[in-house]
């Protein structure tokens, strides 16, 4: 809670993070970074932030990047876009930062795009949507899965279950809508229709009529929540635990991937079903996982330092901040177009939520095998099938 204190101070001004080390005398690299620390979806921010700083402080302990120390400058955009644009904007013209790692959200994300794309500056977004990057925008990159393919994988599984005919409930965040969307384009894929189709919105507190019409909806078989913004998905799902619905399963999407989301819900929770990054369920995975050295280290460094769980939020601002980090090294520059080929190129980078693999056509480089699908059981993630 202190962490969050002392950013709630300099919601409206960035502040520098140093580490130690390297000599003072070199110029330092600036990069920046705009999170939703605070506001509805700072369950999402706040685990960003802390990872961002906690790895800045440790690459410049460890000589910093091509001899020069990171200054990373941050700011709170209070989960509000017009926010996240302005900083986008100081970020550009008052602290000539490099490159960006950020975005908490699509919303605050889509906002910022045009700034660095008009600044030719490469933007690495930690948010879902796979409209941050297709079609292709030449600085635009992001970390983590995107909405399209959480969908696809819980589709797969969907049909493995032999469940047929499905209801749709969508947040009217940025994030709901665009899986929203992406779920409808390839539902029928998979032999699936879509026979319930509902909406609620970022403040909403009772999702009880959605539920009770998806309820009464004849030959429902599952529901899928495309939601991910504030305690949407955990009211939701607590109000499906009141009436009475656990007959008929119910999958959230990726960006419910918290153990926060299982607390808030309670034991309503049993038994959902969600895709997340390797990162959640690390110590069940085998020693011959290639992820899994990475995986265990983020989560022991991470927890030693804020004596909390990992989330698979932070572990995406790991990946953005590390691969613009071995962009900056392989280009042996810090320009921002030379770090941005060098993203493009980005070829077997071993992070939380996969292995990457770049091009000039995909500026994400994962595929729907980097999920695992996990179910909560007695409060925990459980991977399905084992």
């Amino acid at each position: 809670m202190k962490f969050i204190a002392s950013l709630k101070l300099c919601s409206a001004a960035a502040f520098m993070v140093f580490a130690g080390q390297v000599s003072q005398a070199a110029e330092p690299i600036a990069i920046g970074t705009v999170l939703s620390v605070t506001g509805p979806a700072s369950y999402i921010g706040e685990p960003e932030a802390k990872t961002l700083k906690l790895y800045v402080d440790r690459i410049n302990a460890e000589g910093g990047v091509l001899g020069r120390p990171l200054k990373l400058v941050v700011y709170d955009d209070v989960s509000d876009a017009n926010k996240a644009r302005t900083f986008a904007t100081r970020l550009v013209e008052s602290d000539h930062v490099v490159a960006m790692v950020g975005g908490s959200t699509t919303g605050t994300t889509m906002a910022m795009i045009p700034v660095f794309q008009r600044a030719k500056i490469p933007f690495m977004s930690l948010a879902g949507s796979v409209n941050i990057i297709e079609p292709v925008k030449k600085e635009i990159f992001k970390s983590p899965h995107t909405d399209r393919m959480a969908c696809e994988r819980v589709l797969e599984d969907m049909k493995a279950r032999g469940l047929t005919k499905i209801a749709l409930i969508a947040g009217t965040d940025g994030f709901g809508i665009s899986m929203r969307e992406q779920c409808k384009k390839v539902v029928t894929n998979y032999g699936i229709s879509l026979v319930s189709d509902e909406t609620y919105g970022a403040q909403d507190t009772d999702m009880t009529p959605q539920l009770t019409k998806i309820k009464a909806t004849p030959g429902v078989q599952a529901i899928f929540n495309t939601g991910a913004s504030g305690q949407g998905p955990a009211i939701l799902t607590r109000n499906y635990g009141q009436l009475g619905m656990q007959s008929i399963p119910l999958y959230q999407n990726n960006g419910v991937a918290s153990k926060d989301y299982i607390k808030l819900s309670g034991r309503a929770s049993e038994g959902v079903r969600l895709p997340v990054p390797a990162l959640l369920v690390a110590s069940k995975l085998p020693d011959s996982d290639p992820q899994k050295n990475v995986l265990i280290s983020y989560t022991d460094t991470y927890q030693k330092a804020y004596s909390e769980p990992v989330s698979a939020f932070g572990g995406g601002a790991y990946d953005g901040l590390m691969m613009v980090v071995d962009a900056i090294k392989a280009a042996k520059s810090a320009a921002p177009d030379a770090i941005r080929d060098a993203l493009e190129k980005t070829d077997g980078f071993i992070g939380t939520a996969g292995i990457v693999h770049m091009s000039p056509t995909d500026h994400l480089g994962l595929s729907t095998k980097a999920f695992k699908l996990v179910e909560v059981k007695a409060g925990d993630w459980s991977l399905v099938g084992q």
